[in-house]
């Protein structure tokens, strides 16, 4: 294996155990604690795992890999929680989350190196020109932090 080869194994492993985690959290949680806020007036742990089922479904695009497969989750993002009725059920949100976290698996497996290093939708050839490290490489890093960063909010409140 090449050295670019085993650093991508190595933050490919870094994702996939993060979602491993954050699978066997919220998926471990009935409806109540699903409903639980993490702290008094901040977001629900369903508003979190709705939340991260939104960002990874918006890296599908972001990465080159076609359209997003759950656009209405949207609202995960753009809206603050309770400013909505919830929109999904823990049971749907379970389904599109492997669906989603699947479709990524099965796609990041056929990048090569290289195509890591290569630029994501966000960034024009322009800046990608004079700014080589915004690629998918980065976002997958950048990514994985953020979701490790609301697993660790889960987890806290779970305490």
């Amino acid at each position: 294996m090449t050295t670019d080869a085993s650093l991508i194994d190595v933050a490919l492993r870094g994702w996939k155990t993060n979602i491993d985690r954050a699978d066997k959290l919220f998926s471990s949680m009935s409806e109540k604690e699903l409903q639980e806020q993490i702290a008094p007036g901040k977001n629900r742990r369903i508003y979190l795992w709705g939340h991260l089922t939104s960002i990874n479904d918006a890296l599908i695009p972001l990465l080159g890999f076609g359209e997003r497969l759950h656009p209405e989750l949207d609202s995960f993002v753009s809206e603050p929680d309770h400013s909505a009725p919830d929109l999904i059920s823990a049971k749907e949100l379970k389904r599109v989350w492997d669906e989603i976290n699947a479709r990524l698996a099965a796609e990041f497996a056929r990048l090569s190196p290289a195509e890591w290093a290569q630029k994501h939708a966000s960034v024009s050839a322009e800046d990608f020109a004079r700014e080589p490290h915004r690629n998918r490489f980065a976002i997958l890093l950048g990514r994985t932090s953020h979701l490790a960063y609301h697993l660790g909010q889960a987890n806290l409140a779970k305490e």
